[in-house]
């Protein structure tokens, strides 16, 4: 990799960018629930200013210890539907089922207080595809051209985790019973297109695959807005891809990029588990925040908080 490296006040620790506006390798740091407050906050800083961090060699970390990291952040929470592989918060990331994904998305986006970060631990990576890549929607907003921005910062779309509107292509065998669970209880949000970021202020794109339509749009004109807005999102100098080692973390702002697993690695076996930390609700550029449209409230996991509880938003509120 070509870039410049940073040292941090722990200088044990140092970030190396991977593009220029998205990705950095931070290396000097066993992770786990032990850190001290000063590499937690840079730590933190780091996935704020790069989008997405990656960790090599942290073949140490165990469940146990993988949670234990993500508290250092914030609270975790387990995922709405699904339930974990560990009976807590690891989510499975595995190429069996919700792995194989070949789609632009941010974690969670169906439910209104969708998670801060996501932290991606890999414990068997196929011995070639499997890649992720990331991209940085808070980039991908400022390249907008001016009437772009206005007409986004305008919008709002509701998001779903139910694949018959998501995905109405025929899904394979070996994926309906994954489905099945993952919308066992169906959700649909209203958030803004345009967010603005919690911490940094930035403004962000609020788009991905669980973008079902937006509001006050016919399907035609949704699909062809939503288009172009997500074109500038997977612009290639907006992205970084990462090939996976066993022992690999990456951690990212899941407010401010979406994601993509790339389904290259034919049969291997590809197995992942992923911590995500609760979030916040939404606020769009015109200041309303996200509404939750069905069900009624997000009903409790069966482990943990449901999402939001731990920031104190009204999910149902305009």
């Amino acid at each position: 990799m070509t870039s410049t490296a940073s040292v941090t006040k722990n200088t044990a620790l140092t970030i190396e960018k991977v593009g220029g506006r998205i990705g950095a390798v931070i290396s000097g740091v066993r992770l786990g629930g032990g850190l001290d407050e000063d590499t937690v906050a840079a730590i933190r800083a780091a996935v704020l200013e790069h989008k997405v961090v990656f960790f090599r060699d942290q073949q140490h970390l165990d469940a146990d210890e993988h949670e234990a990291f993500g508290r250092l952040l914030g609270e975790p929470v387990a995922h709405p539907t699904v339930p974990s592989v560990d009976g807590r918060y690891a989510f499975a990331v595995d190429n069996d089922h919700g792995g194989r994904a070949n789609q632009w998305h941010s974690d969670v986006t169906f439910v209104p207080a969708f998670p801060a970060f996501s932290i991606l631990r890999a414990e068997v990576v196929p011995p070639y595809g499997g890649n992720t890549l990331w991209a940085n929607t808070a980039a991908a907003y400022a390249g907008l051209p001016e009437p772009l921005r206005v007409l986004a910062e305008s919008l709002r779309g509701v998001h779903t985790n139910d694949y018959a509107a998501v995905r109405p292509n025929a899904v394979s065998a070996e994926l309906r019973q994954f489905r099945q669970v993952f919308t066992s209880t169906k959700f649909e949000t209203e958030h803004p297109v345009v967010r603005v970021h919690p911490e940094t202020g930035e403004r962000v794109l609020l788009l991905g695959n669980f973008l079902q339509r937006l509001s006050g749009l016919r399907g035609s004109d949704s699909r062809a807005v939503v288009g172009v807005l997500q074109s500038h999102v997977e612009r290639p100098e907006n992205t970084v891809r990462w090939q996976w080692r066993t022992g690999d973390v990456a951690l990212w702002d899941n407010r401010a990029t979406q994601h993509y697993g790339v389904d290259d690695s034919d049969d291997h076996e590809r197995t992942l588990r992923r911590v995500t930390i609760d979030g916040d609700v939404p606020v769009g550029a015109d200041g309303r925040r996200s509404l939750l449209l069905s069900p009624e409230s997000v009903p409790e996991p069966a482990h943990g908080i449901a999402s939001g509880a731990s920031t104190g938003g009204a999910l149902t509120e305009v």
